[in-house]
């Protein structure tokens, strides 16, 4: 009986995951690379350049997975243009008693509308990070 309540539980929080993503055009996922856990608790803002300036549009804190499944205002799509999305890296680390090189990372992207969602994964060190278009 406990496995199946497991399986239900798991099966919804994947729908439940799944219907974020299919709402939301963005999201955002932060993994430590020191211990290869999550990074609950980022502080992530999303702006969009207007002409020689950027917009905020919203921000959010990565959940207990290091993620943010819904970053994009919720009920607008995606226009085309150049976005920004900065992690605020600095106050993570310094939470956590971490010296860091980083106190935030701006990862500027283009979404042209060739696909129907966004991902943005920052793998993160103190001194170094790497990110890349996901899934």
């Amino acid at each position: 009986m406990f496995k199946k309540k497991l399986l239900l539980a798991g099966i919804i929080n994947a729908l439940c995951l799944t219907s974020a993503f299919a709402a939301n055009p963005l999201s955002v996922h932060v993994l430590n690379l020191q211990n290869g856990l999550p990074s609950e608790g980022v502080s992530v803002s999303l702006e969009k350049q207007e002409g020689n300036k950027w917009v905020q549009l919203s921000s959010g804190v990565t959940n207990e997975q290091g993620r943010i499944p819904a970053l994009y205002p919720n009920e607008n799509v995606m226009e085309k243009g150049n976005y920004r999305v900065t992690f605020k890296t600095g106050e993570w680390f310094e939470k956590h008693h971490t010296a860091s090189f980083f106190p935030e990372i701006p990862v500027i992207f283009k979404a042209d509308g060739s696909v129907p969602h966004y991902h943005i994964p920052l793998l993160v060190s103190p001194y170094g990070f790497s990110t890349y278009r996901g899934n």
